[in-house]
């Protein structure tokens, strides 16, 4: 049973990689962020964009450590929960903050990373929880901790939770239902 959820991980893997670039562009990935997240997300736009993905920057737009990220992360999660096929990437100093705002809006499921030892990477960590985010739960946004992840690890994460499809089993189906 192992080897058998072991060799459908792989292939599934295998056929990600397969996947024309120029698909990419039928999704659209919304960011945002507020001044903690500020630089992290101007790295990882840059970076889907250099993966083929189209981008969109709901701010802030420029530094200021006053702003306040509900301003922000509100249009991002409207934005996602209005189109199909979109993801939304939203960054805080620990993301929680981030995920609960975005989850007050209709349609959202935000989930939230902040520990580099949620993610795997040629390293061997763990990337248990961000393939559980997206296979179980179908979530649509994640929350990045930039004052707890890399700039590397935020983009292993990144391309993880949009790259993991979500599972379609009947529990999990049943379960979003009476969200």
């Amino acid at each position: 049973m192992q080897r058998l959820a072991r060799s459908r991980r792989i292939r599934q893997r295998i056929l990600r990689k397969l996947k024309p670039r120029s698909l990419n562009l039928q999704m659209k990935i919304f960011l945002a962020s507020d001044h903690e997240g500020f630089e992290l997300k101007k790295k990882l736009i840059v970076y889907l964009q250099e993966l083929g993905y189209a981008t969109e920057d709901c701010g802030p737009y420029s530094f200021n450590v006053e702003d306040d990220y509900p301003d922000f992360v509100t249009p991002c999660a409207q934005e996602v929960a209005s189109q199909e096929n979109s993801f939304g990437i939203i960054i805080g100093k620990t993301g929680e903050g981030e995920a609960m705002c975005a989850n007050r809006v209709r349609g959202i499921r935000a989930g939230v990373l902040y520990t580099p030892n949620s993610i795997k990477s040629s390293t061997g960590q763990n990337e248990e929880i961000i393939q559980l985010m997206r296979e179980h739960n179908n979530a649509n946004m994640l929350s990045l901790g930039a004052a707890f992840l890399s700039e590397e690890e935020a983009r292993i994460a990144v391309k993880e939770f949009i790259e993991t499809p979500f599972s379609n089993v009947a529990r999990h189906t049943r379960r979003l239902a009476k969200f």
